[in-house]
């Protein structure tokens, strides 16, 4: 083991056995086995996550490949191949037909937030709006962004349904991906 994992191991234990809840800032994290650079954009990124293979599938069949690699910044709450498997059977090969690319676009986008918004940006919001945080979208829509106990941040979407970001802060060349349990669906 090298110094730096040696010390990562001996300051989690550390916060452990201290009862102190901290993170370790890991500067290229794994996402779906693979290493995430930041100086990638986000789709060069997100073909590399074996965790993300429909949601990028999903990004191709919209067209939306440019945008999420043109400069942004953007923040994506990337949903993972489990999140769209807990859709309903047949939504997902319905909304990879051409005929649905516009509810496809309408939901990848809802997806996206225009600026870069790493997990201590969201909490400030969220604790500056008194416990939740109204983010547009790129699609026009709303997410609501809150707290679900001291660290934990969790996303609300239109219809009331509630995503646990699983991994935060995956810094990309043109803006932050949070990856998330669930699909978000605007009305």
């Amino acid at each position: 083991m090298n110094k730096i994992a040696i010390a990562a191991v001996s300051l989690t234990v550390l916060g452990i056995a201290s009862g102190t809840a901290f993170a370790i800032a890991v500067s290229d994290p794994m996402v779906g086995g693979s290493a995430m650079f930041a100086t990638k954009d986000i789709v060069d990124n997100a073909v590399n996550s074996a965790d993300h293979t429909t949601l990028v599938a999903a990004v191709k069949a919209a067209s939306l490949v440019d945008t999420l690699k043109s400069a942004g910044p953007f923040t994506v709450f990337a949903p993972t191949n489990e999140a769209f498997t807990a859709l309903p059977t047949g939504t997902v090969d319905s909304l990879l037909k051409p005929e649905n690319k516009a509810t496809l676009t309408k939901i990848l986008t809802y997806h996206v937030v225009a600026g870069k918004y790493d997990s201590a940006a969201l909490k400030k919001l969220i604790m500056d709006h008194n416990g939740t945080a109204e983010l547009k979208t790129v699609s026009g829509g709303m997410l609501t962004a809150m707290m679900n106990g001291p660290t934990n941040i969790v996303i609300k979407d239109e219809k009331g349904d509630v995503a646990d970001i699983s991994t935060y802060d995956v810094t990309q060349s043109n803006g932050v991906i949070h990856v998330i349990d669930k699909v978000m669906l605007p009305n």
